[in-house]
């Protein structure tokens, strides 16, 4: 167990994985709120909703029908983020010229997916099988394999994929005109987290330039394997192993933490415990155990205050093109940031002292994990008449 005195004291957490400190004040949990409150998410939803973009056979903003799926269905966002065709912008460098040193911009190109999780309007992960969650994995795991590029050291891995993995019924996305640096996949779920439509669904955005979250990642793992000889996640996925008390849950392929340096309340790491590096390593066995961590994962979340739980979550792996040493420094896992602090209605805010110091935290990991592992059992509004 961590010294026990860190449960009352006021303390500093690292965060290995981009370098990070954050404080943590076990001792806030008891302060009165008069902030505000979120509305519990108590509206029931109809399983087919004809005004709603993500139904199938529904017209899409853009015009475009929707096919009338059965699970998924992925299509290139009406609304993208990044575009693959853009005017060209080659800005020059000079170090004695202040603009171009402090002004500086960078083209981003690339293509943004939306990707459905099911048919029904009504429903989300938390209610979900892992069985019906696999083939939102598998689509996931062919869209990744068929945007990497052909001399990816996993490109192997991703022949298996395409061959092996089924295909989506309902239609398979296009690779990209010119060969992109990095894929993030990504659902925000909840009104709390700007999802702007109920319907279950995730992001996958592809991009030119490797982003900063995970670039900082593969820069500490770097340093980390440099130094040690050891992957910072194999070491971590060891350590949380034996100590035991941030684990929420685990399988033979997955481990589910409370991260020791978790700024979010009930933040959580699903972690691959051997070198998985992207989602193709994955073996048929291992997919249907991922579903199962992601499914514990939200199902765990909606028990603890008997809501619809708000959460971001995404997933860390190689990029689309990258070096044998980049990609081996990678480590498959899964973030999930949720906002909720101590009720359906009550949020934590990153704001004042995070903002300008560093990040900020009440109640400690260890007491969020112990919660969770007490969540499990069948999801609460199975329940409900």
């Amino acid at each position: 167990m961590p010294d026990k005195v860190l449960d009352d004291i006021s303390h500093r957490r690292y965060n290995p994985l981009n370098g990070s400190w954050l404080l943590v004040s076990p001792h806030r949990t008891k302060r009165p709120w008069q902030g505000q409150q979120e509305g519990a998410s108590k509206a029931k939803l109809p399983e087919y909703d004809p005004e709603c973009y993500l139904c199938p056979g529904n017209k899409r903003a853009q015009g475009d029908s929707n096919p009338d799926y059965k699970h998924t269905f992925a299509f290139v966002n009406d609304y993208s983020a990044v575009k693959e065709d853009q005017q060209e912008y080659h800005p020059e460098v000079s170090k004695d010229d202040a603009a171009s040193l402090l002004l500086q911009a960078q083209p981003v190109t690339g293509r943004c997916y939306v990707l459905t999780f099911s048919a029904k309007h009504d429903t989300t992960l938390a209610d979900m099988t892992a069985q019906e969650i696999l083939p939102v994995i598998q689509t996931w795991s062919r869209i990744y394999a068929s945007h990497l590029s052909p001399s990816h050291p996993l490109q192997a891995q991703a022949a298996q994929v395409l061959r092996d993995v089924p295909e989506n019924p309902d239609g398979e996305v296009e690779p990209p005109k010119k060969q992109l640096r990095y894929m993030q996949i990504f659902e925000n779920k909840g009104a709390a987290m700007g999802c702007s439509n109920p319907h279950p669904h995730c992001q996958v955005w592809t991009t030119s330039e490797l982003p900063q979250e995970p670039g900082t990642e593969m820069v500490q793992m770097g340093k980390y394997k440099q130094a040690n000889g050891r992957h910072l996640l194999e070491d971590y996925v060891k350590l949380e192993m034996e100590k035991k008390e941030r684990i929420v849950w685990q399988n033979d392929a997955f481990l589910i933490v409370c991260p020791w340096w978790a700024v979010w309340p009930f933040e959580v790491l699903v972690i691959a415990k051997r070198h998985v590096r992207a989602l193709v390593d994955l073996t048929d066995d291992e997919r249907i155990q991922f579903a199962e961590a992601i499914q514990e994962v939200t199902r765990r979340y909606d028990n603890l205050f008997e809501t619809n739980f708000p959460y971001s979550s995404g997933i860390h792996q190689a990029p689309l093109d990258c070096t044998e040493e980049e990609a081996n420094t990678c480590w498959f896992h899964m973030h999930f940031y949720p906002p909720l602090l101590r009720s359906a209605t009550v949020r934590k805010f990153l704001v004042g002292y995070e903002m300008m110091a560093e990040p900020q935290r009440d109640i400690t990991p260890e007491q969020a994990a112990a919660r969770l592992r007490d969540c499990g059992g069948e999801l609460f509004r199975k329940s409900l008449p």
